[in-house]
């Protein structure tokens, strides 16, 4: 790996990474540098919690608008929610007044998911780059939360397009009737292609300097280079370098983040890389975005900054937090949350407790099995590892859908089938029943799930008519166990869920709207996990003390608006087990 400064001369950037990464500001960044240098930017969020207003202390709305203090630069929002509605409108429209009102209704509730509004989104953003008459002013286009593989593979499947999705003879796919998606064919490949041309587009991985977070970036890269997306840049943000030798948690980490660069992903590690040093107070303002693409590592802090602030938050620690969940015995616990927050350490953390208090454990997780039980020394006996692979499960289900619905099939009727079946959705639906086998299991003893189903699928299942002929495709009866896993998981005596976050924006307010789809599900969380936090730990560093400050205003945003109950786990030492 290498390092070198921001700079771009394609006219396309996209810059893709998990909430909390820093995407937004270094989109940001890199927009306003090149506006600087006399060019004409368009910058665009698709992010459902946009925060590129704030960021850029400018309102903005659907339209290109004017960046105040930045000659050149003009950005927008693309609400999400909004396109996604536009879109259910337009697909769903049609058939008011001519299918059953619980017809359309099924339609609807199948074109909630993260698939439409993916799609929704890209739908906006085609009509951008597809009609070159729509952009012809701008020298580059800058997006926040680039498109995944996903949408470009789904967009670009040959059979998506022909005659045969007109008849629509295996009903709709996660995007809803696909006859809806073919009047759009000319718009989406114009911009898929565009997307591909390495002369016009490069895809920026936003990565921060910690393993987990590096592992996804390379996953994500792999996924987009499938996809066709091959010119790629890599970004790690917020490197931190101890302004004090004589530290003890500066210096351990400012080694973790040496020692997580050292052992980056070999399908990253050759990408061009630009380091970006930590910045404690984030970049709100045009001045912090500009610099983070200064070469001065430093940032001013006034050295007679409060150590923290005062304790004050009303907040338990986690063995409070593990004391409880121990007295009912057995039941089910969840840690919920977006990549890279520590909801998987922290699964095997209250696993390991729970274990050593002498309860029967079984720790279920969509990590590879090896990874997990690679975090304990010695595996106790009342504690079990079941790794959920969610390849194989999805393997195991479609190919009971292609030997039940795709059995008597046409050849052109089969591959549009195999198409859909590669969807996201597929593999949620399939991970998600081999959670309910698991979650069955928390009537005599402890089970914690790592990376539990989305609210999206568990309203799917509160109409089983909806996940059972629209979604699954499955010909056979629904399974006992995924029958009873929504009442359980509604049951709080049953099951309690963990939101899992940092005390950073962009987790926060992702926690946030999770939070809602599960109250939408019926299912409300019984506490939040502010991970990684500095506030309290003792330190002289400046860098440190100014984080410390950082983090309070959503730390007590967590506490006071969000949560009902929460528990803050601070960063730990390196030589000391780290929930990260």
């Amino acid at each position: 790996m290498h390092s070198q400064t921001l700079e771009s001369r394609e006219r396309f950037l996209f810059f893709t990474g998990k909430g909390g990464v820093g995407k937004t500001s270094l989109a940001c960044a890199e927009s306003v540098a090149m506006a600087d240098a006399g060019k004409r930017v368009l910058l665009i969020s698709t992010d459902p919690a946009s925060n590129l207003d704030e960021v850029l202390e400018t309102k903005l709305s659907g339209q290109p608008t004017a960046v105040e203090g930045v000659p050149g630069l003009f950005a927008m929002n693309i609400d999400p929610d909004e396109a996604a509605a536009a879109y259910r409108e337009r697909i769903v429209g049609p058939y008011r007044g001519v299918l059953p009102v619980t017809a359309v209704a099924n339609i609807e509730e199948q074109l909630s998911g993260a698939c439409t509004t993916e799609i929704a989104s890209f739908n906006e953003f085609s009509r951008l780059i597809g009609n070159p008459e729509e952009i012809k002013d701008f020298d580059h286009i800058v997006l926040d939360t680039a498109p995944t593989g996903h949408t470009l593979r789904l967009l670009n499947l040959p059979a998506a397009w022909n005659d045969f999705i007109a008849e629509n003879k295996t009903g709709s796919s996660c995007l809803g009737p696909l006859s809806g998606l073919k009047e759009q064919k000319d718009i989406y490949s114009c911009a898929v292609e565009t997307l591909k041309d390495p002369t016009h587009t490069v895809l920026v991985l936003v990565a921060r300097a910690e393993p987990a977070s590096l592992r996804e970036a390379a996953r994500a890269g792999g996924e987009l280079r499938e996809a066709g997306l091959n010119n790629q840049r890599l970004i790690v943000n917020a490197v931190f370098e101890a302004g004090r030798s004589d530290d003890p948690l500066a210096s351990s980490l400012a080694e973790s983040h040496r020692d997580a660069l050292e052992s980056i992903p070999e399908s990253i590690r050759t990408l061009p890389c630009t380091e970006i040093p930590f910045r404690p107070t984030g970049a709100v303002g045009i001045d912090r975005i500009r610099s983070l693409t200064h070469t001065d590592q430093s940032e001013p802090v006034s050295l007679d900054i409060a150590k923290f602030p005062p304790q004050d938050l009303k907040a338990d620690d986690l063995d409070t937090l593990v004391e409880e969940l121990a007295e009912t015995g057995h039941g089910v616990i969840m840690t919920m949350g977006k990549g890279g927050v520590g909801k998987t350490t922290l699964a095997v953390e209250i696993a390991r407790r729970l274990a050593s208090r002498g309860h029967s454990v079984s720790l279920a997780t969509t990590d590879p099995a090896d990874h997990v039980t690679g975090q304990f020394s010695e595996l106790p006996e009342n504690l079990t590892v079941e790794a959920i692979d969610p390849k194989k499960e999805t393997e195991r289900h479609v190919a009971h859908v292609l030997a039940t619905t795709g059995a008597n099939l046409d050849a052109e009727a089969r591959e549009l089938l195999e198409e859909e079946l590669r969807s996201p959705c597929i593999e949620e639906i399939a991970v998600f029943t081999a959670f309910a086998r698991t979650v069955a299991k928390g009537t005599d003893q402890f089970v914690v799930l790592d990376t539990a189903p989305t609210g999206h699928t568990l309203l799917l299942l509160d109409t089983t008519e909806a996940y059972h002929k629209e979604v699954s495709r499955n010909t056979s009866e629904l399974s006992e166990d995924v029958r009873e896993l929504l009442p359980r998981l509604r049951d709080p005596s049953f099951t309690r869920v963990l939101v899992v976050t940092l005390p950073e924006a962009t987790p926060v307010h992702e926690a946030a709207s999770l939070q809602e789809d599960l109250r939408r599900a019926g299912i409300e969380p019984w506490a939040w996990v502010i991970n990684r936090t500095f506030y309290g730990l003792d330190s002289n560093d400046p860098l440190i003390r100014a984080k410390q400050r950082h983090e309070y205003g959503y730390l007590h945003e967590v506490v006071d608006n969000l949560s009902g109950r929460t528990a803050i786990i601070p960063y730990l030492r390196a030589d000391r087990p780290a929930l990260a």
